[in-house]
């Protein structure tokens, strides 16, 4: 029989699994946040030079005859087109149709991309990519450096992607980058959701002016534009430093 990836037992998913059901010793919680550390800085160090950037969210599971994943190849090609680094999770699917997109117009790709027990390797159309094993430090990486962010159709891990970039955005924690849901068949009834949440004075009915939705290429793009160029501060750049071993 063959073995289910998802009942893989070792070191690095038990540890993960037991940092997550409370107190531990002191020498365990110090660990920990010690990994987690490292694993900041290994990003920070992978992707501080790349300058600016689109992250580009969907699912992993959409294959290439798939229509969402002709979407994420032709919005991948747009963005890197109008001078953007393209960002992905560095998985397959929509994350890798972005990535393909944007080589296809010479587009410079990044994918952060996440350990699992059953193993997602990053897709061959990135540039550069960084394994991250916590879900939280990945989507500080995704959201550090980017200026706007598209959402295509996908599962739990969009949504949880969607939602951190609306919360952030909402709460000025980031500036008012653009928020593109692509698809409006697909998210119709999620954007019906958000519209009874602000019936029932959960949300604010301006928070409905920090997304757009459409199927529309050219309305996506002039939105995420637009927003960009109101609300993105000025990109720092910074030069490598040899006695860093920065090459």
């Amino acid at each position: 029989m063959e073995k289910n990836p998802l009942s893989t037992s070792n070191y690095n998913r038990n540890n993960d699994l037991r940092a997550y059901q409370g107190p531990r010793s002191r020498f365990d919680e110090l660990s920990f946040a010690w990994t987690v550390f490292l694993q900041f800085i290994k990003g920070f160090r992978k992707l501080h030079f790349e300058g600016p950037c689109v992250s580009i969210f969907g699912s992993a599971r959409f294959k290439e005859e798939n229509d969402y994943y002709q979407q994420g190849f032709t919005m991948g090609a747009k963005v890197a087109a109008a001078g953007f680094n393209v960002v992905t999770g560095g998985g397959p699917g929509i994350m890798e149709a972005a990535s393909r997109g944007a080589k296809s117009v010479g587009g410079h790709t990044i994918g952060i991309n996440i350990e699992l027990p059953f193993e997602q390797k990053p897709n061959p159309y990135l540039d550069i990519w960084v394994d991250i094993r916590y879900f939280f430090v990945r989507k500080v990486l995704l959201f550090k450096y980017s200026l706007g962010f598209i959402i295509m159709p996908g599962g739990l891990g969009t949504l949880d992607e969607l939602f951190e970039a609306y919360t952030l955005v909402q709460c000025s924690k980031i500036p008012q980058f653009p928020i593109v849901l692509f698809g409006s068949e697909y998210w119709h009834n999620m954007i019906e959701q958000l519209k009874f949440m602000e019936e029932k004075h959960a949300i604010s009915p301006e928070d409905h002016d920090l997304y757009i939705i459409t199927d529309d290429y050219d309305e996506a793009m002039n939105f995420l534009l637009a927003r960009i160029h109101q609300y993105a501060p000025k990109y720092q750049t910074f030069r490598k430093k040899w006695w860093l071993g920065e090459k």
